[in-house]
């Protein structure tokens, strides 16, 4: 978890690309530290650890923001719904060199990796992470908690459900639904729509295994 006091400048949107939903927070951070639950952790990077994932609270008073950097996409909304109700306020981290519709929407807490390109009417709901080279076509709708791995492109009018995985290289072909917590793996291409906890892989991706509920 990432604790951040707000700041003016650095690693956010530039100022002339704009989306709905909460893509306001321009600039960087005064400061910024980790919380977690690794012992032999001291600093990541260079920025200090300073407690474990669950003083949080303790720290309110001290930092406005709070972002969610857990991997797996249930525990990060459950993380993120803490954090809301303990009163910190969640940004979406967007790279300068990304390229964002400004006829989209981002939810809270997601994360937009360098090379990311989102065309226009896209919504992306909380909590998700798009990762480096990946692309999300129009009209398309991600649910809270995704996972888009490096070079993954979603094709038009998708839909990917809440708290899905798509692996490093997949292909999602236009006007695809696939469930709640799929996992896409890597280098598949999707042709067909995929129910609710499936793993799914091959060209074009079969059903490979059913998943436990999430």
């Amino acid at each position: 978890m990432v604790l951040n006091v707000r700041s003016i400048d650095s690693w956010c949107r530039r100022p002339w690309e704009s989306c709905s939903g909460n893509c306001n927070y321009h600039g960087g951070w005064d400061s910024i530290s980790f919380l977690d639950d690794r012992k032999c952790l001291e600093n990541i990077q260079g920025i200090p650890v300073i407690g474990g994932l669950n003083d949080y609270i303790s720290f309110k008073n001290s930092f406005e923001y709070a972002f969610v950097g857990i991997g797996n996409g249930k525990l990060r909304i459950e993380w993120l719904d803490k954090l809301l109700k303990a009163g910190f306020k969640i940004p979406v981290i967007i790279h300068p060199f990304s390229a964002i519709s400004k006829h989209c929407s981002i939810g809270e807490g997601t994360v937009v990796m360098p090379g990311v390109v989102i065309n226009s009417s896209v919504k992306i709901g909380r909590g998700c992470i798009l990762n480096s080279g990946s692309s999300v076509d129009h009209d398309s709708i991600i649910d809270e908690g995704v996972h888009v791995s490096p070079g993954v492109h979603i094709s038009g009018a998708v839909n990917i459900g809440r708290c899905s995985w798509l692996c490093v290289g997949s292909n999602i072909s236009n006007n695809v639904t696939i469930g709640r917590n799929v996992i896409v793996a890597a280098g598949a291409a999707v042709i067909n729509n995929v129910s609710d906890n499936l793993l799914v892989a091959g060209v074009p991706a079969i059903t490979k295994k059913q998943l436990g509920d999430e």
